[in-house]
């Protein structure tokens, strides 16, 4: 790691988480409200249960607001969609174009593991 780094792991940390969430809400949105675009045409009931985990989750992910569970709950979310729309058409993802579900997947996995860390409601709840 570049020294200049070292000292900085709970901010990149944090930023990783913030900017995780706040891309991941933005999914939800575009399901559930068709903001900032409509969605591709996908089966409704994908809408009403992964359009609010996807608002929810990715907020409270990038708040740092019951953190571990919001992201295990996304984790498993972006688990079941890539086995269930990407992994049936081929086996690797890029082939099947669900290297994104699979790298949230465990970005989500790993922010669950670590909690919410600085820069979080859930830091300034415990103070």
């Amino acid at each position: 790691m570049p020294s200049f780094l070292q000292g900085y792991g709970p901010q990149t940390y944090a930023l990783l988480r913030i900017v995780t969430g706040f891309l991941f809400l933005w999914h939800g949105t575009q399901k559930l409200f068709s903001i900032p675009i409509p969605p591709p045409p996908i089966p409704s009931f994908v809408i009403g249960v992964a359009g609010p985990i996807e608002l929810v989750g990715g907020t409270l992910v990038m708040i740092g607001l019951y953190t571990r569970w919001a992201a295990f709950l996304c984790s498993g979310l972006m688990a079941f969609a890539y086995w269930m729309v990407h992994g049936l058409q081929a086996p690797l993802p890029i082939q099947n174009m669900g290297e994104l579900a699979a790298l949230y997947c465990f970005v989500f996995l790993y922010i669950s593991s670590q909690g919410s860390g600085i820069w979080s409601v859930d830091a300034g709840r415990k103070s």
